[in-house]
């Protein structure tokens, strides 16, 4: 479907691993809290393993809570036409591509990476016209000026490598194209987690709270900015796109948000408990009157054409 890819170097070591990489991982490493950004530093044989158990939680609770109404925005905001030649980077469980895919139709080409095998087992069940590829952003297995249109959604915040998978991302979208990026706002402007994050870290700790803010970490615009620069790129067009997060109940959200991902590996049960506990008081006014919780997920759509 695609020309052979050249030949490019995976990370050795380092890697990424997003809020949504939920499931047993080993305990954090290194965290660079100057940017609240959460960081492993993971043996390569270990690096992105998510068992198929974890990514179909994350399938059935995350994306219908939150990611998939971002997808349809992220398409819309970059003007896919039919037809054209598309790439997901860090695709999860395929929330964009398949996004695409209807919106560009039959004779579009579509393909999708991103570095856990078991977010990938996942979204090849949902099309089999899809170009599934275990790949981390750093090192895209594509030739030069392979696609119309390069999509990221909520991932860039998590590379080992900002900087390389901007450039890579730059590499294989075409002279013309467009590279859309999403990123959430800043913790202070996310009702229920300018709440829920002070309170973490109250209970648990520091620790506990930067991992929870690290989805937020480029929320500040002058941050995306710097991140961009750095790969010698721009962003052309700034889009505010707003979704709403819904769950349904204050205990499902917070069993599946703190219990259910990596920060399982930091809160213990009692923890948990007295998070809920106070949770009551603090994220209240997000609670409605049959129990299900719903607050505003503020986000921002870059749009650069390299």
């Amino acid at each position: 479907m695609f020309p052979p890819a050249v030949s490019h170097d995976r990370p050795a070591v380092s890697v990424y691993y997003r809020f949504r990489t939920i499931g047993n991982l080993e305990p954090y490493a290194r965290i660079r809290p100057e940017k609240e950004d959460l960081m492993m530093e993971l043996d390569h044989a270990e690096a992105g393993q998510v068992s198929a158990s974890a990514a179909e939680i994350y399938d059935r609770e995350f994306v219908p809570a939150l990611f998939g109404q971002f997808a349809p925005m992220l398409v819309e905001a970059v003007r896919l036409k039919p037809g054209e030649s598309v790439l997901d980077v860090a695709c999860g469980t395929g929330t964009v591509a398949l996004a695409a895919e209807g919106h560009c139709g039959q004779d579009s080409r579509i393909a999708a990476v991103d570095i856990n095998p078991g977010m990938l087992a996942v979204a090849r069940r949902k099309s089999p016209r899809i170009a599934w590829q275990e790949a981390a952003a750093e090192a895209l297995p594509f030739d030069d000026d392979t696609f119309d249109a390069t999509l990221c959604q909520f991932a860039l915040m998590f590379f080992a490598d900002r900087t390389k998978a901007l450039r890579e991302m730059a590499r294989v979208t075409k002279p013309g194209g467009r590279i859309a990026i999403s990123v959430f706002e800043s913790v202070e402007r996310s009702p229920a987690y300018d709440r829920l994050v002070p309170l973490l870290g109250d209970v648990v700790g520091p620790k506990a709270a930067a991992a929870l803010s690290a989805p937020f970490c480029l929320g500040d615009p002058a941050a995306v900015t710097a991140e961009l620069a750095a790969a010698g790129l721009t962003a052309d067009e700034v889009r505010p796109c707003t979704g709403t997060a819904r769950h349904a109940s204050l205990d499902a959200w917070l069993d599946t948000e703190i219990g259910g991902w990596t920060l399982a590996e930091m809160v213990s049960a009692d923890q948990l408990g007295r998070i809920k506990e106070a949770a009551r008081d603090a994220l209240g006014a997000h609670v409605g009157a049959d129990g299900s919780v719903a607050f505003p997920a503020p986000a921002r759509v870059l749009i650069i054409r390299p």
